[in-house]
């Protein structure tokens, strides 16, 4: 009943979304701790914990928990969440983590050192006097001071009945010294049973460096692996110049940047945030932004964005947004959720990396108990030094890295090529998508429609029609009708419409002077059974076979005019068109506007299915047909208009320059109007998904073959036994090349 309650509590709050650093977790068992007890508290709805950024991702609802009572909760388990989202305490974090980074480092480069006799006393000058405790000297080190975050981290882990990677470490490492330094004091002890007392002083030394050397050298990895978010970040300023009230200017960190500030931007100079400018004028390299070359002209009134190239000129700009509300920032901000969020093939590796070290604990238990039983005079040895192999054999980071570390790689790439993904589910259904459906205005082509005729029934009473057909088209919500505005905004003055009514994606209608109006396309005229005269429905079939869009203004009995607007193709549009067959994409056109524009856009972009005349709705009806068909659908599309049929896509795709719900509704944003990047994106799931499964392809394999050799399985047909050295390197080498694996993805076409 408490359940159910919390769930419906939880449904009706307003849920937020945060991204919190956690401390302390060092493979994929930790990060299934953490999300585990997070998953408990009262108010959290959903949690994904990435191990490869070591950040948690928390849908909670602020009423009914808060992130101190987050904190509180992580750090029972002996990891921490930081919670403070000041600027402050972000560079103590990136402190924090440089410190860490170079403790690593040093207590990685003295194990080494001290690794390299250590070996060479072992295997060549065993025979030396006092061998075994120069070894013991050498190792020492080694155990309390190089390996000593794995015994603290452990034994944290135990104060709070859990298990990780550490505890592997700690429990193998441990075992094979503490069995060691008894075997140099008490070497009688086996002596008098017969048997040689053995030490392993360099298998527990050597483990330590090689296990320290892994997580050093996967550290550095995973620092490549958000570079895409280190570039992102590089384009904003740390500080602007403000123009303050008696005209004079200073300068300023960004942080005190306040809405409504004017701030003036010299040659060269990032632009700080998002605003309009006020006085001035130069070109603006929207490059990083928009993935578009040329530089864009900024004068009067023209929006400028965080993190473009200001050029030659000097201009005064207004603030509009500033912080986290920049462009910029929501670009930021959306590729880090992306990166932390999780692929539905990892759900499985949560389950397995929450179960694994218990079972690999229990299974090195059974391996001892099986030697000492079954192993003859060498057993007992032969069975701790089993069983402390299996310890160090065994790799929960290769099975925690392999999918999120792609995931990373794959989202900070589509980044860089100006492809934003929203999650990391985006990217598998991408992989998946056999279908693609395609809006024809502001996709297909420019977007950017004008006028290109006008022609009028007759004359009469032409001056005030103008004015009514510029007062209706100028509130409109549709590209088309904006043209035509912005077309007759020199030639009419507006008046006074009343009742003035959307009729969504057919046009718009309003009443002057008592008397109705209407302009739209063909179907608003047929519906509402107004006469076209023979000349203008002559010219408006002309027109609309050379592929323009054709407006009727009209009133209740008669249309008075007919406009052609024409809309570019993008000059991308054909190429994308053919990669997308290639890459065995079935492509399909839909579009509001008549057949014989769809038609002839078909045609010049190598599109063989399209439908025309499609509201909104029939676009979302569409989409769900092919999904029935068996289908895995994908829509691109930029207008409001196609904000129903991209949520009901298997995979959205917005274009950048669209509006924001269409944005919204994606999975996929194009930060750029370049088609040509879809196939891009493609290929991008397609190399990512492929990374992942070979990732936890080699991890499953790694820890299904190399536990049971560990354990001694091959022993009674060829004897063959690994040492725990060999084996140490071996499970460092297993998550250095998941990691590698994932990083040439930043290579792929």
């Amino acid at each position: 009943m408490n359940n159910t309650s919390n769930f419906k509590n939880i449904a009706d709050s307003k849920i937020i979304k945060k991204q919190f650093p956690v401390t302390g977790m060092s493979c994929a068992s930790c990060a299934a701790n953490v999300e585990t007890i997070l998953k408990r508290q009262a108010g959290v709805a959903e949690v994904a914990v990435n191990l490869a950024s070591q950040v948690a991702t928390i849908q909670f609802d602020p009423s009914a928990v808060k992130p101190p009572d987050l904190k509180e909760a992580v750090a029972s388990i002996g990891y921490d969440l930081i919670i403070d989202e000041s600027e402050q305490a972000k560079e103590e974090l990136q402190d924090l983590q440089q410190r860490k980074y170079k403790s690593m480092k040093n207590r990685t480069m003295w194990a080494l050192v001290l690794a390299a006799p250590l070996i060479l006393i072992s295997m060549v000058f065993m025979n030396i006097p006092y061998a075994n405790y120069i070894m013991w000297a050498l190792a020492t080190p080694m155990i309390l001071w190089s390996g000593r975050p794995f015994y603290t981290n452990a034994w944290k882990q135990l104060m709070n009945r859990n298990a990780n990677m550490d505890t592997l470490v700690s429990l193998s490492t441990g075992i094979a010294y503490l069995f060691s330094v008894f075997n140099t004091l008490f070497p009688e002890f086996w002596h008098d049973r017969g048997l040689h007392a053995h030490v392993y002083f360099e298998a527990a030394g050597v483990v330590i460096a090689l296990v320290l050397l892994g997580k050093f050298l996967e550290e550095r990895a995973k620092a490549n692996t958000s570079s895409s978010i280190k570039k992102l970040i590089g384009l904003q300023p740390k500080t602007v110049h403000k123009v303050l009230t008696d005209g004079q200017t200073r300068e300023f960190l960004i942080s005190k940047v306040n809405r409504g500030d004017i701030i003036l931007v010299k040659p060269g100079e990032k632009i700080p945030v998002d605003g309009a400018v006020r006085q001035g004028s130069s070109f603006v390299d929207e490059s990083m932004i928009t993935g578009e070359p040329v530089p864009v002209l900024k004068e009067k009134n023209s929006k400028v964005f965080a993190g473009t190239i200001n050029q030659k000129g000097t201009f005064q700009f207004i603030t509009e947004k500033v912080g986290s509300e920049t462009l910029l920032s929501s670009i930021i901000r959306l590729v880090q959720e992306a990166q932390g969020s999780k692929a539905p093939v990892q759900k499985l590796v949560d389950k397995i990396a929450g179960i694994f070290v218990p079972v690999v604990i229990i299974i090195s238990l059974i391996t001892f108990l099986m030697w000492l039983f079954l192993g003859g005079d060498n057993g007992i040895i032969q069975g701790i030094m089993s069983m402390v192999t299996v310890l160090v054999i065994a790799c929960p980071c290769a099975l925690g890295l392999a999918t999120p570390t792609a995931i990373m790689v794959g989202i900070g790439k589509g980044a860089e090529n100006n492809i934003l993904i929203k999650d990391a589910e985006a990217l598998e259904q991408a992989f998946r998508m056999n279908t693609l459906v395609l809006d024809k205005t502001g996709t297909l082509t420019e977007g950017k429609p004008s006028v290109g005729n006008i022609e009028w029934l007759n004359n009469n009473r032409k001056n005030l029609n103008i004015n009514i057909l510029y007062s209706l088209e100028r509130v409109s919500e549709h590209p088309l009708a904006e043209s035509v505005a912005n077309y007759l905004k020199e030639k009419a003055s507006g008046v006074v419409m009343k009742d003035i009514t959307s009729i969504t994606g057919k046009g718009i209608s309003g009443w002057y002077n008592r008397k109705l109006y209407y302009a739209g396309g063909l179907r608003l005229i047929n519906e509402n059974r107004i006469i076209i005269g023979s000349r203008l429905s002559k010219l408006a079939g002309r027109w609309e076979a050379e592929a323009n869009s054709v407006i009727y203004f009209a009133d209740s009995s008669k249309v008075l005019a007919v406009i052609s607007v024409s809309d570019k193709i993008r000059s991308s549009s054909a190429v994308a068109v053919r990669q997308l067959k290639e890459n065995g994409i079935e492509v399909f056109m839909v579009t509001g506007d008549n057949q014989k524009t769809a038609e002839t856009v078909a045609v010049k972009t190598g599109i063989e299915k399209y439908v025309a005349q499609m509201l909104p709705s029939d676009k979302s009806d569409f989409i769900t047909k092919l999904q029935k068909e068996g289908k895995i659908v994908g829509m691109v599309g930029d207008g409001i208009n196609d904000s129903q049929a991209l949520a009901t896509a298997d995979i959205s795709i917005a274009m950048g320059k669209g509006s924001d719900i269409a944005i919204d509704a994606a999975k996929m944003t194009l930060i750029s109007n370049d088609l040509s990047i879809i196939p891009s994106a493609i290929r991008l799931s397609r190399n990512t998904v492929k990374t992942i499964r070979q990732n936890l392809f080699w991890a499953f394999i790694y820890n299904i073959i190399g536990i049971p050799i560990a354990a001694g399985v091959l022993y009674p047909l060829n004897g063959f036994l690994i040492n725990p050295m060999i084996a140490g390197a071996a499970m460092a080498l297993s998550s250095i090349s998941v990691v590698t694996n994932s990083l040439r993805l930043k290579y792929s076409d």
